[in-house]
């Protein structure tokens, strides 16, 4: 492929840079809870119908919806992931494309991804006799609820025959124009855990006659925040946190139980089973010395996320090139947790973020805010990014008439 062509399709994005907009309005009015996306699936799938794909699956690991372009000569397979399930929030934004579905909408940029993954499979089609392999398009339900929806899609096949693969989020803490790349662990491992502490209630005034859960509960909390500062190598990051701590209804009266919930992160994976296993181990020896009883659900979650060093500064590299090296910056490593650390367990690949804040500040609001919003010039940079890796793994050299 020679750089005039090249430069022939960054035009393409350009034109197409609407219709991208209009389809993440599209999806940002009307979103879908993980696990409940046939809508948004189906949207999906009549869009990659007509650009005129016709290896496209559907249903792939509940509303997972896969297409395959194949180059015209072989090649190695590059797989792009966007993920498309919306969050159980009410959207405050005061804008035209405001969500329709009450309780529900799009404040992690899933929308964003989705619309700048199907940009970049309308403008590769239209380019594929300069492709030497495959590129296959996978969209992604269920990010943001454990076990989540990479990990159904893999066990459906969707890496079968896939060499690499890539993904991008879109991040509002980063100037548009930007992006962020960086090897090796970036994403923490996510756990949960609830505790359900077994006493037994009874009067205020007379507590000697109960087993508090309450005063266990406390004591469990104490224990539980020194497993990482006490236990746990300082050198490796971890957190341990109580998010929920639930108990009585009545000033007066000492309940029967309380429930505790909260989360792990980690990166090590010794590390991970670790905790793991001194949480169980504070619980049954707490509990036992107060005469109480307990129960333990814990989850283990998404695995950290590990950017494969070489493909992660191939990807530095091509992006200096694009876009410069002032606006290439180094991807924070974060307690965050994200399921596309599946795909990476399997094939190499890499992970980065897409700068979505611009000079409005109403681009500024946190990820999961419920007044979340993007600078949509972002899902130009995205479709670059991508077409730009695709081009560099992908192309012919010299292209063909």
């Amino acid at each position: 492929m020679s750089l005039s062509t090249f430069s022939e399709i960054e035009q393409e994005i350009e034109k197409n840079f609407q219709q991208v907009v209009s389809w993440r309005r599209h999806l940002h009015i009307h979103p879908e809870l993980s696990f409940q996306e046939s809508a948004t699936a189906a949207f999906i799938k009549d869009q990659l119908i007509s650009f005129g794909y016709e290896h496209i699956s559907s249903q792939v690991g509940g509303h997972g919806v896969i297409a395959t372009l194949n180059g015209s000569e072989p090649g190695p397979s590059i797989a792009l992931r966007a993920d498309f399930d919306a969050l159980a929030m009410q959207d405050e934004k005061e804008v035209d494309y405001r969500s329709q579905n009450p309780g529900v909408t799009h404040a992690c940029g899933h929308d964003g991804h989705t619309a700048a993954l199907l940009g970049t499979a309308k403008t590769l089609l239209k380019y594929k006799q300069h492709l030497k392999g495959k590129v296959i398009f996978i969209f992604q339900p269920a990010e943001e609820v454990p076990p989540g929806g990479a990990k159904a899609m893999i066990e459906e096949g969707v890496l079968e025959g896939v060499d690499y693969i890539y993904g991008i989020h879109l991040d509002s803490s980063i100037p548009v124009g930007k992006v962020a790349v960086g090897s090796g662990y970036r994403m923490a491992a996510v756990d949960k855990f609830a505790i359900t502490v077994k006493g037994n209630g009874g009067h205020g005034a007379a507590p000697h006659h109960t087993t508090d859960p309450i005063a266990v509960g406390s004591e469990l909390v104490n224990a539980l925040q020194k497993i990482v500062s006490r236990q746990t190598n300082p050198l490796d990051a971890a957190v341990v946190s109580i998010g929920v701590f639930q108990a009585g209804h009545a000033f007066n009266v000492i309940p029967d139980k309380a429930v505790l919930e909260g989360t792990v992160r980690s990166f090590d994976p010794e590390v991970r089973k670790q905790i793991k296993r001194s949480i169980y181990r504070i619980v049954e020896h707490i509990t036992a010395g107060f005469e109480a009883g307990y129960e333990i659900e814990y989850i283990d979650g998404y695995p950290a996320l590990y950017n494969h060093p070489v493909e992660t500064e191939q990807l530095s590299s091509l992006f200096n090139q694009l876009f410069g090296n002032e606006n290439v910056e180094e991807f924070p490593v974060r307690m965050g947790a994200e399921d596309f650390s599946y795909y990476l367990k399997e094939v190499p690949g890499s992970f980065f973020r897409v700068g979505s804040k611009g000079d409005d500040p109403a681009t500024h609001f946190n990820h999961h805010h419920p007044k979340f919003d993007i600078d949509e010039r972002a899902l130009l940079i995205a479709q670059k990014a991508y077409i730009q890796l695709i081009y560099s793994n992908l192309a012919i050299q010299g292209g063909k008439q």
